[in-house]
This record gives C-alpha cells, structure tokens and sequence, in this order.
C-alpha cells in the first residue's frame, strides 16, 4: 500500500509516513519491518512499559491477496517479560484489513492519558475515548465497539491481563485469535490502548494479475494434492497431542517426563466430539480452526475456535490434567482475559513442581496447595494472574521473575529461555526443537524455525530442500548432527515466510509444499520486486540477523542460547525416548558455523551485518563495543 500509519498517544498526533520500495524490498513486512522500527526507535534503556516503546501491527506484502493463507499479521514490540525482541503472530482477517484501511502498517507510541481505542476506515484515523470498555473483557469490549462501528469491523483488543499489565497478555482478534507470546497485550494496556478496530474498502493491487492468477492456481492444486492437508483440516494442530504423545515428546508435569498415559482422554478424536463446523483464516484453504460448541458448564453454549495443541498441552499434560472440560474452560478465560496459554500454563506447571518438591509450601501461597491435576484450581488461578489477584499478582510476572522471587534453588525448575516459557515441544525427543529453543530471537519460540521436518522424519521434502547427503541424520529426530544446519536455514525460511504475512503451517513448513523459489515468485508477481529464490534467501538471513543484533544491544550473548538444566543433564525417565538428552554445544557450534558468527561469544561479525546491507547497526554495535574480536 506504501504508507504507514503513525500515532502517538501522548501528543495525540496522527501522521502518515511513506514505505519506500527500497525499504519493501529489503525487509517485506511483518516481523522484518517490525524489527527494523524498533531497532531504528528504541534502545538498550527503553522501557517496555514506557512511552518510548512502539507497539507494530505489520501486514505483508502478500497480505489482503487472494495468496494461499495470507492471513497473519505481525505484532511488534521490546517486551516486557524477557526485556529483549518481543513479537507475536496471529491470523484471522485483521492482518488483510490493515491493507484494506490503506497501509503496510501501523505504528503506536507515546502513552494515552486516560484509556483509548483507534478506529481506521479507508486512511480516514480516529482517536476515541475508551473510558468504557476499560475493565469489560474480551468479548464484550468486541460486542461495544462493533455495535458503535458495525459488525464488520476487524477489532484487536486486548482484556484484563493487558490492562493489569500482566507481563504475558497478549492481543485478541476475531473469535479469540490471539496474538499470544512476549507480551504484546502487556505493551498495548501499558499504553491505556483498549483496542485498534479497523473497516476499510480499499482494494489491494498486485504488480502482475495473470501471472499472479497463474501462480495462485498452482498453489492450490498443490494444497489439493498434498496427503497431509485432510488431516490437517479435520483436526488442526489437536492431531498433536497423541503422535507427540506417542513419540514421548508431550510435556507432562513440567516437562519432567514425555508422556501422558492418559493422553487420548484430551485427544483430537476427543474434542472433534465438540466440533460443529470448519473454519479458516482469510484466503486459507486448509481451514484447520474448529469451531467447537461447549455443551455443558458455566460456558454452556458458546462457540469458538478449538483450543490448540500448545493450549491442551499447557493445562493438560504439563499440569498433569487430564480433564478434557477444564482445558477448555481454561481455554476461554484465557481468551476472555487475553492470555497467553502457554506462559499460564507454564507458570502454574512450574508453581506445582516446587509444591511437590517442597520448595514452597502453603504458607508461600497464601494457603493455596499446587497439586498436579487440580482442574479447579487452574481456573482460579486463571483469573487471579489476570486481575493481579492474591498469589496471582506473583504469577503474573512470569516464570523467569517468579523462580528469582521466590529462590531456594527454584531457578532449577522454571522452565523457559531468555524469559519465555518453553512451547509445547520437548528437545530431548527432538534434538532440532531442543536447539530451536534456545537460539530464538524471542526466546524459547517452535514457530520462528518450525523445525517440523525431523518430528516424523520427512526425508523426501529433507533430500529436497537441503540434499541428500544430510540422510538419514538430518530426518532423525534424536540425531543432533546436521541440526545447526537445519535451524539456521529453517529461520531464514519463516522469516520470509512471516514477513510475507503467510501462516507456517499452510504449507510452508507444515505440510512442507512451498519454498524459497515458491516464494520469490509469489513476491514478483504480487510486488513487481525482481525477486529470485537467491535474493528471497538473503532477506530471510538479513531479517534473522538483525533480531540477533537487536538483542545483542540488550547484552545477549552465546550464554543467553541456553536450555534448562533438566534438559541437558536429565534424561527423560521413561516413554520411547528414555535416557535422551539434549547435547546442545555441539549443535550450537555446527549453527554459529552456519550462520558465520563468532563461535565464542554468539555475536555477529561486522563483515555479516555490512555483507547484509545491515551498515548503521554494524556502526551501532561497533560503538557499544558488541562486536566480535577478529582472531
């Protein structure tokens, strides 16, 4: 669209800005756009909760095209739970209707002085008093503002978590989309920004229809044929909780072991009982998003998407429950208050480990007893860490600041890297997640590398992508060697990918269909950018490096790409990977290598930032003497 909309909320000051061609090219949109603003406009003494922080909601060039699943948006910000690169993802129709209200992006800073929500129709900006969808939830703030606005307004709004400044809120859009990790809800409240709603009419153009028709066809017969898709559409992600089950890779009780005997009992046959339809982001072909009717409790006839395999991991196995009922309702408070599942879950998970350890007892919680499977007592605790309430107001700091609190040796059990609580993946059962996790940008992340290839070992799509010399270790999922290889190439994939606006398991790099070249083509014929599966490559390589130098800045280092000491020094008990550990030096030595940094201290060569086009953040690192000694 080639503008870029700019409010600050302390001036109350609106501006449009435009987006260059030359700054399209070089970092598309998305996460790659959103890094670049907040390396340019924040820095090492930002306060993630202060007004010199921006909040990003990015679209991609491909976003609002009839592109197969371009449907996600980007959600930027320094974050207030790991104080480094903070960003989220969701999909929906939002991401489009940025493009449809006439820009790439828009850009939040300053800090409101009595609570606000931004409404856009057609580049056309309103700064509207909130004062009474403060406090209300989700839901309702949603029914308010599309009955002011009209229904079909696309609405991003954040609940009580991001008002009470819980540090992992997150962003909530359509029927409970959650653009979930790091603490993107946690900026927005921080702002008194109850919500963005958008309604726009413009048309997004591409460079070359024909082609771009030609190009849109292919891709869908390809979806069409692919064996993984009907699967993929019956059940979504919930297909997980068994095969990970299965292969004992599925968190249970804080990941002190890999599986759940109980496990089909909160399965994807199980909760397919709820389903009344299939849904699916826009231009989504795939539609993998359930839309289940809750049939008893106090959510009785409400309908919503299901909850995902990261959400019944997290109040299922990891807090050893089985209760199929209670995940769901812990599913619906957390999109009701906006939450992240992954980080609640985590930290009741890890609440629970100390109690049963002994480290903490009911005279450090208030009376509150954290034993494994107590359903009620995750739903307590759900609206306690919203509101701040009690042991709540603890919680909601996240595991990280929790185990530090609280001390005695706890740091042990606290479950994340750089900050943020470790998905739903156990890198002792799959070498390549273990690594994953712990190189991030955001921290413990499975999406920003979706190392998917090895989990069931898909060696024809390996062979491919890679070569057939990486066989059979690179499919093996236990085997670590060739795994620095993969990641590396794996996160410049879903960095062009997310920045495209696309979703990785449209066919990305799940069901792995589409790839660099797929891209390019895509990118040419959309844009009119002369983009080759080389160039598309180094945009990839060029938006991984510059997350790393922006938390370079923030003082991370190789020590920082670190995993639990659970996962390195203790073998899983039991299940199909018993006796499996994470050997993670040399995984990270086989990545530094891979993407030519500094082996030693994990940090970017000047040579690599300047080769990337990256020259005033190799002057800025150079400055603050962050860059590596030449040997």
């Amino acid at each position: 669209m080639g503008k870029i909309l700019r409010i600050d909320l302390s001036s109350r000051r609106v501006r449009e800005e435009d987006f260059s061609d030359a700054l399209a090219e070089k970092f598309l949109g998305g996460p790659g756009l959103c890094t670049h603003i907040l390396c340019n406009e924040t820095s090492p003494g930002t306060d993630p909760l202060g007004p010199e922080n921006r909040l990003i909601f990015a679209a991609g060039p491909l976003s609002g095209t009839n592109w197969p699943e371009s449907g996600r948006y980007e959600v930027g910000a320094k974050s207030p739970l790991t104080g480094v690169l903070g960003g989220a993802n969701s999909g929906g129709s939002f991401g489009p209707e940025i493009k449809r209200v006439g820009y790439d992006a828009i850009v939040f800073q300053g800090s409101a002085s009595r609570p606000t929500y931004v409404y856009v129709e057609d580049r056309k900006t309103e700064i509207a008093d909130a004062q009474e969808l403060w406090g209300k939830d989700i839901q309702e703030a949603m029914q308010m503002i599309k009955k002011e606005r009209g229904e079909k307004t696309q609405v991003a709004c954040v609940g009580p978590a991001g008002e009470n400044l819980v540090r992992f809120a997150g962003i909530v859009t359509d029927r409970f989309r959650i653009a979930a990790r790091s603490g993107m809800g946690t900026v927005m409240g921080s702002k008194k920004l109850k919500a963005v709603a958008l309604q726009g009419t413009m048309k997004v153009e591409v460079a070359d229809p024909e082609r771009f028709r030609e190009l849109t066809a292919r891709a869908d017969s390809l979806i069409k044929a692919d064996p993984y898709v009907p699967s993929v559409r019956r059940y979504g992600t919930t297909i997980l909780v068994e095969v990970m089950n299965e292969i004992g890779r599925f968190p249970v009780r804080n990941f002190q072991t890999g599986v759940l005997p109980t496990a089909s009992k909160i399965s994807a046959s199980e909760l397919e009982k709820y389903k009344i339809r299939d849904k699916g982001c826009f231009a989504c072909r795939i539609a993998c998003k359930n839309v289940i009717e809750i049939r008893s409790g106090r959510f009785s006839g409400m309908t919503l998407d299901h909850p995902e395999y990261e959400t019944l991991s997290a109040f299922g196995g990891r807090c050893g429950n089985d209760d199929l009922q209670s995940i769901i309702d812990a599913h619906v408070l957390c999109n009701l208050y906006g939450l992240d599942t992954i980080s609640t879950g985590g930290v009741i998970a890890f609440m629970m480990e100390l109690y049963e350890k002994k480290i903490i007892t009911e005279a450090d919680t208030g009376g509150i007893a954290f034993r494994w499977g107590d359903k009620d007592l995750v739903l307590d605790l759900i609206e306690k860490i919203a509101y701040r309430k009690g042991i709540g107001d603890l919680l909601a700091e996240g595991v990280s600041r929790v185990s530090k609190r609280i001390g005695r040796g706890s740091e042990e059990f606290a479950m994340h890297v750089k900050g943020l609580d470790i998905p739903a993946q156990d890198g002792r059962a799959q070498k390549s997640m273990g690594l994953a996790h712990a190189v991030s940008t955001r921290g413990a992340d499975h999406l920003r590398a979706s190392a998917f290839l090895d989990e069931v070992g898909f060696e024809e799509a390996i062979a491919k992508r890679f070569g057939k010399e990486y066989l059979p270790e690179m499919a093996n999922r236990l085997e670590e060697k060739y795994k620095g290889i993969m990641i590396a190439t794996c996160e410049d994939f879903v960095a062009v990918v997310s920045s495209l606006g696309l979703c990785v398991s449209g066919g990305y790099a799940y069901p792995p269909i589409f790839y660099f070249t797929d891209l390019a083509d895509a990118l040419s014929a959309a844009t009119g950018i002369n983009a080759t599966e080389k160039s598309v490559r180094r945009t990839g390589e060029r938006i991984v490096n510059l997350e790393r130098a922006y938390n370079i800045r923030e003082g991370l280092s190789r020590k920082d790409d670190m995993l639990p000491r659970r996962f390195l020094v203790e073998p899983i008990p039991d299940g199909p990977c018993r006796g499996q550990r994470v050997n993670l030096e040399s995984m990270l030595n086989e990545y530094y290598e891979t993407r030519g940094w500094d082996p030693e201290t994990g940090l970017v060569p000047e040579q690599k930032l300047r080769e990337l086009g990256l020259e005033s953040v190799a002057d800025e690192l150079e400055r603050m003497g962050k860059l590596p000694i030449e040997r």
